[in-house]
């Protein structure tokens, strides 16, 4: 990623840019899951989908490396990324939901439980407690499971999608909370 990361630094864009990207291409993500309820046919909703979810995701990656090589990390640029990534999740979910490519159920369960993920790392966060890296299923795996698994030429793949981050952000939100609710009886 440094590579990549210098690369990028070197085009004179920001790291906030790199994040805008990666934002705007979850929303097209999100759209074109959404485009089976406008006629467009679902496999070719959910390659599209994945393909857009899956480059977003490289966006990510790469603006903290441009603001770490560039030596302009920010907070400003730190919330930004993690609500733009929020804003993200929830637009793909609704977009697959919307799309009628998973039950909508399945879509809301997913999504509560990534966004119950996150919140429980900025929660423990603000007390003191560092999550990052803790649990199975970060919104990294998360994302690449519903854009790998949702191609599959199966028309309930992104239903299974759904079903397996569920099960997945339900594990990691056990596993943050059992992490923080230790570090934190022992202070």
């Amino acid at each position: 990623m440094t590579r990549l990361g210098s690369s990028f630094a070197a085009t004179g864009l920001s790291a906030n840019f790199w994040t805008l990207v990666g934002l705007l291409l979850s929303l097209l993500a999100g759209v074109i899951y959404a485009s089976p309820a406008a006629g467009v046919p679902w496999y070719t909703a959910a390659v599209l989908g994945g393909v857009a979810l899956l480059i977003s995701g490289f966006f990510d990656m790469i603006d903290g490396s441009v603001a770490r090589i560039t030596g302009k990390t920010t907070k400003k640029g730190a919330f930004l990324d993690s609500s733009f990534d929020k804003v993200a999740e929830v637009v793909v979910f609704l977009g697959i939901a919307l799309g009628g490519l998973a039950q909508p159920t399945w879509a809301m369960l997913a999504l509560a439980l990534s966004l119950l993920v996150s919140y429980t790392r900025a929660r423990a966060e603000s007390l003191g407690v560092e999550l990052k890296g803790i649990g199975i299923g970060e919104r990294a795996e998360r994302l690449l499971i519903v854009a790998l698994v949702g191609m599959i030429p199966h028309p309930e793949a992104l239903n299974w999608a759904m079903i397996i981050v569920s099960i997945v952000a339900g594990i990691t939100l056990g596993q943050r909370i059992v992490a923080t609710s230790r570090r934190l009886s022992t202070t």
